[in-house]
């Protein structure tokens, strides 16, 4: 936590986990027997040591988007998100402005108060070195006879109750002016041998670092409370009959006795009001439901799954206030790559600036977010909006690894030409808006930047390929032929709106699907393969037939010889044409097929020619260096 946006984040998600937590303690006061309502508490303390809206998740309540919210309506700033990377309070970055100086002030009070716990804790530690030490007689009989480990004790004049101190060099301290009960031993040496000082510790640390949040602060009360109800059902389990009815009495005596507890520290003695809670769970000994230890371990897994994952926001606030709705788009995270080009292929189908804050990069929040109402993010791209067939899903192509991210283009089908295109009615000639995006994950989001403008794209699907849009291409010469490989991968989201009248096909959805993964879309791979004539053209007549074979693109590092298709008759897919020299250049065949996954593209691919009915001569396709699959 670096400024007190991120500590309100913390810390009201912690509230809204006490909260939930006590109620349910209230519910159950009378199933959970001490040592299970003693053990929820570690379910709020999981909370409070876990960075809050990790990914974007909320607990109970969108806290992410409220304080974002707050944060943008005091700052003027949106280029940023309130993040957590540990839950602890760091130094100060800034202080030249209200909220950092606001920081700065919890900052300084919380180190005081975690200051004055050690110094308190070494001051004790002090005096004990300077008390009388006691005779180990006692402590050591009350430890033999119940087996439990035994610690140097001392005594110290005007103390009106034992209790033990420290976590590494523990030591037993007794009133000096009148003798223990050995049930008080019995309870300060289960202390010890639980090490119930190390939870006392935790308690003030956390106490510390949440100081101004008086629901954390009466949680921290309730859980001392409740390890000290704890310590005394272990020692309710070892005593009997009138010992037990003794061990209450001895309670009651202490009721008025002043409770004070340094940190490190564990007495027996906590304050007349707990004393008496602590009573009432004596009363319920052995009174609680049988198999309440599995009912206790299920609720507990339970909460804590849910209360340290959190929801994930699925949709945009649709709300008046603009500080609030464009909070609750930024806070709405894109999980995968795929979510983020459906949430920006989405925010260019609808116009909505939100869509687009979505998945946009933090660099373009501000801008974004100066937009006056109703202006659309898209600007001189927005013309192409009218065009846009909503009948017809958006198209992905040619989605690939770059570096850390994805690049791809996103291909929109125009319902009409635009304005001043003509239309040929055929699929072969078909308009495209297409633009090259890139995918990538910055602070825990991901996010796409367009690398060019929306653009008119003239289609041309000869043969199943687009030919209007890039493919990658693959080049290898044999004898006077050049071949030329061409391959693209197309996925489209399936359409899930509801069916139209009149037994017409549904509109897709244009919602955004932030979680949406690349392997769940509608998935094509297209291919072209074609071969030019490179030599003379003297030698152009001896040419009547060639043809091609290769092997399974999923297949295409494999070696030859080990998938046998080195011959025409071992593989079944030769495409043989006649030679006719007024087609430049010749087509040889076009198909679908296996997909290569988009960060294994192939460095090469084999192929086996064949000229004129003749014998397979093996040859190899090796990437195009120039140009780019993503340029047209």
């Amino acid at each position: 936590m670096g400024d007190i946006w991120s500590f309100l984040l913390q810390t009201l998600t912690a509230t809204g986990a006490a909260a939930l937590l006590l109620i349910l303690k209230a519910l159950l006061r009378d199933k959970l027997s001490p040592r299970w309502q003693f053990a929820v508490w570690g379910v709020l303390a999981a909370v409070l040591l876990f960075p809050a809206g990790q990914g974007g998740r909320y607990v109970l309540f969108p806290w992410p988007t409220l304080v974002e919210a707050l944060r943008s309506a005091c700052t003027g700033s949106f280029d940023t998100l309130t993040r957590i990377s540990v839950p602890v309070p760091l130094l100060p970055a800034s202080t030249e402005t209200i909220p950092g100086f606001l920081y700065l002030l919890y900052w300084c009070v919380g180190v005081i108060l975690f200051v004055q716990g050690i110094v308190d804790y070494a001051r004790l530690r002090m005096a004990l070195g300077h008390a009388n030490p006691v005779p180990g007689d006692q402590v050591q009989a009350v430890a033999d006879r119940y087996h439990l480990p035994a610690c140097p004790a001392v005594e110290i004049p005007g103390l009106s109750t034992a209790f033990v101190c420290g976590i590494v060099r523990p030591v037993l301290v007794l009133p000096a002016s009148r003798p223990t009960d050995d049930k008080v031993i019995l309870h300060e040496l289960l202390h010890l041998k639980y090490k119930d000082a190390v939870w006392g510790m935790l308690i003030s640390v956390l106490r510390c670092i949440h100081w101004c949040n008086p629901l954390l602060w009466y949680c921290a009360a309730r859980a001392r409370n409740d390890l000290e109800s704890l310590c005394d059902q272990r020692v309710l389990e070892r005593l009997e009959g009138e010992d037990r009815r003794e061990y209450g009495r001895i309670l009651l005596n202490m009721a008025d006795e002043k409770y004070g507890c340094v940190p490190g520290t564990s007495s027996i003695a906590n304050g007349g009001k707990n004393i008496g809670r602590r009573i009432e769970a004596i009363a319920r000994f052995r009174l609680y439901p049988q198999g309440m230890g599995l009912v206790s371990w299920c609720v507990a897994i339970i909460l804590l799954v849910p209360l340290l994952t959190g929801l994930k926001p699925q949709t945009v606030w649709e709300t008046q206030e603009p500080h609030l709705q464009f909070a609750s788009a930024r806070t709405t995270y894109c999980s995968t790559a795929a979510g983020a080009i459906d949430t920006y292929a989405k925010s260019i189908l609808t116009g909505k600036t939100n869509y687009r804050a979505m998945c946009a990069p933090l660099s373009e929040m501000n801008a974004l977010a100066g937009l006056e109402a109703g202006e659309s993010w898209l600007g001189e791209d927005g013309r192409w909006l009218e065009n846009v067939n909503f009948y017809e899903p958006y198209q992905i192509w040619n989605y690939a690894r770059s570096g850390d991210g994805y690049e791809c283009l996103v291909a929109f089908i125009p319902a009409k030409p635009p304005a001043g295109y003509e239309w040929d009615g055929t699929t072969s000639g078909r308009w495209l808006l297409v633009q090259h995006v890139q995918a990538y994950s910055e602070q825990g989001r991901w996010v796409v930047q367009p690398m060019g403008a929306l653009e008119l794209v003239h289609g041309d699907q000869r043969d199943g390929v687009n030919l209007g849009l890039p493919a990658w291409q693959y080049t290898g010469d044999c004898g006077d032929f050049r071949v030329n490989y061409y391959y693209q991968n197309k996925a489209v989201t399936p359409r899930t709106g509801n069916a139209s009248l009149f037994g017409m096909q549904p509109a897709f959805s244009t919602v955004p699907e932030p979680d949406l993964l690349y392997d769940s879309l509608d998935q094509h791979t297209v291919t072209l393969v074609e071969a030019e004539y490179i030599g003379t053209p003297e030698d152009q007549a001896k040419y009547e037939t060639i043809g091609i074979a290769m092997p399974p693109i999923w297949d295409a590092d494999e070696d030859c010889e080990d998938l046998n298709w080195t011959t025409r008759e071992a593989y079944l897919n030769w495409n043989t044409r006649e030679v006719y020299w007024d087609e430049s250049p010749i087509f040889l065949y076009g198909e679908g097929g296996g997909m290569w996954e988009p960060d294994e593209l192939p460095d090469h691919l084999e192929a086996n020619f064949c000229i004129n009915g003749g014998d397979p001569i093996p040859m190899e396709l090796l990437p195009t260096e120039e140009g780019s699959q993503y340029e047209y």
